[in-house]
């Protein structure tokens, strides 16, 4: 299945199970409604802001609007069947590597243009990462702390609050990024029938 349609499919998939129409997730998100349908029918690739924006409203990690059907038949994720994503506002590029069976632990391998920069205003659910630098350099910061990464190097954060991924350097940077994903919670709607 295309990245595209994946994040089509899950992110009407969170919209629906919220009970919330586009004009309610647009107003939440700041993101257009008209947007938000392009993204939902796969006609248009978002940025990461936009997906960061879209996913705080929804209430759950970026993360989770990758994740693909769960296939509890199959332990492995094969490279070619892993699904890729390129950012169309920095040109990094998110690899899934976890296979698809129900698990907490997820992993993402980034490719991360030189002189990029991608800023997440919102902060992610209390989602415990490590991040291992493979190549090149990045500087993270996560609200006022800010960290210098180069090939080998292992950062351990907590994305509870806004940040931003950016590389300084002359090449491409790639890391590995190991995340542990909560049970989303889906808020239920309570009809008083009296």
């Amino acid at each position: 299945m295309d990245i595209n349609q994946i994040i089509a499919h899950r992110l009407r998939e969170l919209r629906s199970a919220r009970g919330m129409t586009l004009a309610v997730l647009a107003e939440h998100s700041g993101v257009s409604r008209s947007n938000i349908s392009l993204i939902e029918r796969g006609e248009s690739s978002a940025t990461a802001t936009v997906l960061d924006k879209l996913a705080a409203a929804l209430g759950v990690p970026v993360a989770s609007l990758f994740e693909r059907p769960v296939d509890a038949t199959s332990p492995i994720a094969r490279a070619d069947e892993q699904p890729v994503w390129t950012d169309p506002g920095s040109g990094y590029v998110r690899r899934t590597l976890s296979p698809t069976v129900p698990s907490l632990i997820q992993m993402v391998e980034i490719t991360f243009p030189a002189g990029a920069r991608v800023a997440y205003e919102t902060s992610s659910q209390d989602i415990d990462r490590q991040l291992w630098m493979i190549e090149g350099r990045m500087e993270i910061t996560v609200g006022t702390s800010r960290w210098d990464l180069a090939a080998g190097d292992c950062l351990v954060m907590r994305l509870d609050e806004p940040s931003t991924y950016h590389n300084p350097g002359d090449i491409a940077a790639r890391y590995l990024i190991a995340q542990v994903m909560q049970a989303p919670i889906v808020p239920r709607v309570v009809v008083d029938r009296q």
